[in-house]
């Protein structure tokens, strides 16, 4: 009787094996997500490349049908050619925003958003620094900046409390003195924490 039992119960096992799935999007989930890539091209040792970067930390709270609400911050970084050198320009914002969830399979394991947030903050040129190395002076000002993004991310979870992310956004801003728009797009990883 034990042996049957005991056949029984792994037959069961193997039969509803695909049947238990870890729940997820579910709402008022939350997750911390880093994220990081490049800004308006690819990265080039060339020095007239207006290389750029990014570094993002947000917080991010799912609603109902696997939407969400994200808030945080970002730091981005961005070079321009001048002579011999580059100028840097940074801008810290801050972010907050909701992202529709337009396609996901069954199984909730690769999901696409796409996303619309509000952007504030603050841009300095040459780190305040207004006589450049040729002794030139630089006439951008450091100032307030304010707009918004448009996103488009895919997340697909490496397991059931760590998320990876793919990220394309189109940031809009105005108070800028280096153009309005700027491209961006890298990877992310989401660290769900209840």
């Amino acid at each position: 009787m034990k042996r049957l039992s005991l056949i029984v119960a792994v037959v069961l096992c193997l039969v509803f094996a695909d049947q238990a799935h870890a729940q997820r999007c579910l709402p008022s989930m939350q997750g911390i997500q880093v994220t990081g890539g490049m800004v308006d091209g690819f990265h080039s040792p060339d020095k007239k490349n207006e290389l750029g970067y990014y570094f993002g930390l947000s917080m991010a709270t799912y609603a109902k049908s696997g939407n969400k609400w994200v808030f945080g911050t970002e730091f981005l970084n961005k070079y321009y050619p001048y002579k011999d050198n580059r100028i840097p320009v940074s801008q810290f914002t801050g972010e907050g925003g909701y992202f529709l969830k337009f396609l996901s399979d069954h199984n909730k394991v690769v999901l696409f958003s796409l996303g619309a947030s509000a952007l504030a903050g603050y841009e300095t040129s040459n780190w305040g620094e207004k006589t450049l190395f040729d002794g030139s002076t630089l006439h951008n000002k450091d100032r307030f900046i304010y707009g918004g993004a448009i996103t488009l991310e895919m997340e697909t979870y490496l397991s059931d409390c760590v998320v990876l992310l793919l990220t394309a956004r189109e940031r809009v801003l105005w108070g800028t003195s280096t153009g309005r728009f700027h491209f961006q797009y890298g990877l992310g990883l989401k660290f769900i924490i209840n």
